[in-house]
């Protein structure tokens, strides 16, 4: 797995361990699980979101309109 070895992999869990604290680990994985999800989400979904403009009327023209009847 990328070249690394088990002893290597021993020694980055350790030093995590010293870093953050066991009781802390959880709540890091949980929150790394729940944003690699999002991503997976937000890639895979299309976009909902309609950004085309809409032909709104001013009301400067609405105005003209009226004005002529």
């Amino acid at each position: 797995m990328f070249g690394l070895g088990t002893t290597e992999l021993i020694v980055i869990l350790v030093i995590v361990i010293i870093l953050f604290g066991s009781t802390r680990l959880p709540q890091i994985g949980k929150g790394i699980g729940e944003a690699i999800r999002n991503f997976k989400k937000s890639t895979s979904t299309h976009d909902e979101i309609d950004v085309t403009p809409k032909a709104e009327k001013t009301e400067s023209t609405e105005a003209g309109k009226e004005s002529k009847s």
